[in-house]
């Protein structure tokens, strides 16, 4: 088993990520800024687990406090995932984005160099893809310009890591274009967890349904799709979680120095379909309004995750129902 460091690993995907390492017996080292988790997800991943990952309070856009983690620690694979994430606050502060998302990679590849390590995974986004002509999206569909900051930063995170896996003979490098992580862990112990106002669609339906927010803004009814409003691919945590223990494994057999992979369900739902989903499982009506759109917001997209299927050889497993009641449980053990 490998020692592996899971950047922004209190996060909600990281930590869901963080669990299945342990799980299987991965030694893991997570380092958070607790800008955007809390230490009470550590708590979490210790319930479940049964197991205690070292953790480190650094900032890894900060290269000295970097360093001394790889010096203290032997590590043998990185799994990345602290960036600043929300598509609405990237557009209104970009410098923000630009510094907090590459900055942080870069210190990591340069470390990764210094102390040998062997196999990085890079937490992506479908963003990259901007808005596609064509769907579902493969691999092979062209990177359009981004729709926002934050969209722009991983498609150059994912170049920078291209042209750094190229040059450096002993890195194997996987980049994940991730579609929509919602759900929680079924035991109820971690879950999505945001900081103020939520971002994203699901946590913000759950605290509407539990009385923490007056009601939910559905951004656009106008568009071209069968309800007018956009359409994703959402993805169960646990099973993202999942596809990056395989993609660790597959660093250690793949060929090239680096490759990615499209990671959903391979079908979308609209925000309505998302809504009408959590009343079926909960029971509860929702309070909701349709709002203007908002900017950097893609009308439509869904992946084909053929690729992954068959060299990954990983698959989603859960359905809409099943995100939606684990987010539905997790955000009801928070009021307990």
């Amino acid at each position: 088993m490998e020692k592996v460091l899971v950047t922004g690993g209190l996060g909600f995907i990281g930590s869901h990520t963080t669990v299945e390492l342990l799980e299987i017996g991965n030694d893991v080292v997570i380092v958070d800024n607790l800008s955007n988790s809390r230490m009470e997800v550590l708590h979490g991943i210790e319930k479940i687990t049964n197991k205690t990952p070292d953790f480190v309070n650094a900032d890894v856009t900060d290269s000295k406090q970097s360093k001394e983690i790889f010096e203290k620690h032997k590590i043998d694979s990185i799994i990345h995932f602290a960036a600043s994430k929300a598509v609405g606050e990237s557009v209104k502060q970009p410098l923000l984005y630009y510094r907090n998302n590459l900055t942080s990679l870069i210190n990591l590849l340069e470390l990764s160099r210094e102390f040998k390590v062997r196999k990085f995974v890079f937490s992506s986004s479908c963003t990259v893809y901007g808005e596609p002509d064509q769907l579902p999206v493969s691999e092979q569909t062209p990177v359009k310009k981004a729709e926002s900051p934050y969209g722009n930063t991983k498609q150059i995170g994912e170049e920078i890591i291209a042209d750094f896996a190229r040059s450096n003979p002993d890195m194997k490098a996987v980049s994940l274009r991730y579609f929509n992580p919602i759900g929680a862990h079924d035991s109820s112990l971690i879950g999505e967890l945001p900081l103020g106002v939520p971002a994203n669609l699901v946590p913000f339906i759950t605290q509407t349904a539990s009385g923490l927010r007056e009601s939910l803004s559905v951004w656009g009814g106008d568009y071209d799709t069968p309800d007018g409003t956009c359409i994703r691919d959402y993805i169960h945590v646990v099973d993202l979680a999942k596809a990056h223990i395989k993609s660790l494994d597959y660093c250690d057999r793949m060929s090239d120095s680096y490759d990615f992979f499209n990671v959903g369900t391979g079908s979308g739902s609209s925000v309505l379909e998302v809504i009408r989903s959590f009343e079926k499982v909960s029971g509860m009506k929702l309070n909701y309004k349709i709002a203007d759109r908002r900017s950097g917001d893609v009308e439509k997209t869904y992946a084909d995750t053929s690729k992954a299927n068959e060299v990954l050889e990983w698959k989603a497993e859960r359905d809409l129902d099943d995100m939606m009641r684990t987010a539905w449980k997790w955000q009801q053990s928070l009021r307990s």
